[in-house]
């Protein structure tokens, strides 16, 4: 077992040590009973899958109910997002990867479990990203050689600077259902953040207010492991540029390759990339893709529910929203199920260190939980290989339901882990 491991889990040790080496918690017989009981839940209905709640019919399917019009955008931003750009189109000079389909494709509009680095320097408390050494995130591809006058110019990839002392890595997300995210009021996610604060002021969120860079609006973020992007569209336009280099009306400015913006004088494309019609699609492809069907509503999984509610998980990982008024009726005043409430937690020591806009290095939004079999690891750096580890690496705001589950049944960490499985 290595160092690094063993630090990481130290804050939890003797209890997870225990649990891990049980065979992961899975089959755990635990017989405390001081962790509320499922008993203790209530109505159980809003985690339920019912026929008001809109689901796919499968993973990376369009949602029900397009008309003609909206079937044919979902196709064509299916295009874009399977399509791979040329350095003749506008690719790096610097980038991640060169379609969106690279990252979000296991299956289609998932995650592949691709990891990508942020890093910065933190100082007397004071967060610094050190854009002026490319940060905070990297772009580990490079376009190479390109011409330069009589010879070659060489871009290469972007490292980890070393004054950098703040290093982590994030897994892409999952691109299921974020029309329906999109589509939330910001009214409601205030009000859910107010409803919190009154309910359960330990572990209430903050809604993470950001300036979006597409109409200038200071929105609620929602978008990102820092809810760092309010809209849909404005997500699409920054991952045009971050992860391939792509410029648009929105974001004109090329990233300075490890910082340096002199070595822009040999960008092959200096003009504008795209000229928003790709970002709109990738958009319209995010916005109609339907959010993952429900698993089987057994007896198990409706135990595993009310151990949910009972030990504090739903205090941030909201089981259901309704959207509000949208020009596409598919996604007008419906009611779905993604598990989270967008909002900025303190996640203590399972806080990346990054600070985005108001997103402390410590808060991070609650990740949704819908798809969560879909996904070949688990929290943000994929540190987790299992849901019950990912439980277990709660901390800060997330503690006390980690000890909860830690004191539950063997028979109730079953009835959790099956209701996991179901969404």
């Amino acid at each position: 077992m290595s160092k690094t491991f063993l630090h990481r889990v130290a804050p939890f040790a003797p209890a997870l040590i225990a649990c891990l080496f049980l065979t992961a918690c899975e089959t755990r017989n635990n017989d405390v009973t001081t962790a509320p009981t499922e008993e203790t839940a209530g109505d159980i209905s809003a985690l339920s899958p019912s026929a008001v709640v809109v689901v796919g019919t499968s993973l990376g399917s369009p949602l029900a109910g397009l008309n003609g019009a909206e079937q044919a955008r979902f196709e064509a931003g299916l295009q874009e997002f399977t399509t791979a750009e040329e350095v003749d189109e506008g690719l790096g000079p610097v980038f991640n990867e060169n379609a969106c389909n690279v990252c979000h494709n296991a299956p289609v509009g998932g995650t592949t479990g691709r990891l990508e680095t942020r890093f910065g320097k933190r100082r007397n408390g004071v967060f610094d990203p050190l854009a002026n050494l490319g940060g905070s995130l990297i772009q580990d591809h490079a376009i190479g050689r390109v011409p330069a006058g009589n010879g070659f110019f060489k871009f290469v990839a972007e490292v980890v600077p070393r004054i950098a002392n703040v290093t982590t890595q994030r897994l892409t997300t999952p691109l299921f259902g974020l029309g329906l995210v999109d589509a939330v009021p910001d009214q409601t996610l205030l009000d859910l953040a107010n409803a919190e604060a009154q309910n359960s002021p330990r572990t209430k969120g903050t809604p993470h207010m950001v300036v979006d860079v597409g109409t200038g609006a200071t929105r609620v973020g929602r978008f990102g492991w820092k809810a760092q992007q309010a809209t849909l569209h404005t997500f699409a336009g920054d991952a045009y540029l971050n992860e391939m280099g792509i410029t648009s009306p929105d974001f004109p400015d090329e990233n300075c390759p490890q910082g340096n913006c002199d070595i822009l004088k040999f960008n092959p494309l200096p003009t504008l990339n795209d000229d928003g019609e790709g970002v709109t699609e990738f958009a319209d492809f995010m916005a109609m893709l339907a959010p993952p069907p429900r698993g089987r509503n057994t007896q198990d999984v409706q135990q595993g529910a009310r151990v949910f509610m009972a030990i504090g998980c739903a205090d941030c990982h909201t089981p259901s929203l309704t959207t509000g008024p949208s020009p596409i009726s598919a996604l007008s005043n419906k009611t779905f199920q993604p598990f989270s409430d967008f909002l900025l937690h303190n996640m203590g020591r399972l806080g990346d260190g990054i600070v985005q806009g108001n997103a402390t290095g410590r808060e991070m939004r609650t990740a949704p939980l819908w798809g969560l079999t879909s996904r070949p690891v688990f929290l943000h750096d994929g540190r987790a290989k299992t849901p019950t580890a990912a439980i277990l690496f709660h901390d800060g705001q997330g503690a006390q339901a980690r000890q909860n589950f830690l004191r539950l049944r063997g028979s109730q960490q079953q009835g959790l882990l099956a209701f996991l499985r179901s969404l």
